[in-house]
């Protein structure tokens, strides 16, 4: 492994060896208003799992993980994505920094209506988590 994909796979860690998993990411949601979710049972990731898609539920851990989630919303093209940068344990809360992708101006994207979203295993919290949007 290189030195910089070194760098970037910790500072891409919640914790020491516990990095972002992806459960689900994609641009099509059934959920059209912008949300960020906290899943810690089977039971609320049923729930949000069918708001969000028709689709087969992914299979999450809850005895180890927590989900975090965001939904940008409708969004008038394509281009759009959800990134998770980082999270930060202070005082017994986590916060989950996350940021937005747009389209550049100019950039040629298909003018279709997205409902962007992305979804993260971490590991498992059961403080407050509150997330942060990061500005690029």
């Amino acid at each position: 492994m290189t030195a910089l994909a070194l760098i970037v796979s910790l500072a891409m860690q919640a914790v020491p060896d516990a990095p972002f998993q992806t459960v689900a990411r994609g641009t099509m949601s059934q959920i059209d208003t912008p949300r960020q979710v906290v899943v810690r049972t089977a039971a609320e990731w049923m729930t949000l799992w069918r708001q969000h898609s028709p689709a087969e539920v992914p299979a999450v851990d809850f005895g180890s993980r927590t989900v975090v989630a965001v939904f940008l919303g409708s969004r008038m093209s394509a281009g759009f994505s959800v990134e998770f940068v980082r999270t930060q344990e202070a005082g017994g809360v986590l916060t989950v920094y996350w940021t937005e992708r747009r389209p550049d101006r100019g950039e040629i994207s298909a003018q279709v209506i997205t409902s962007p979203m992305h979804a993260v295993a971490i590991p498992r919290f059961a403080g407050e988590i509150r997330f942060e949007k990061v500005e690029k």
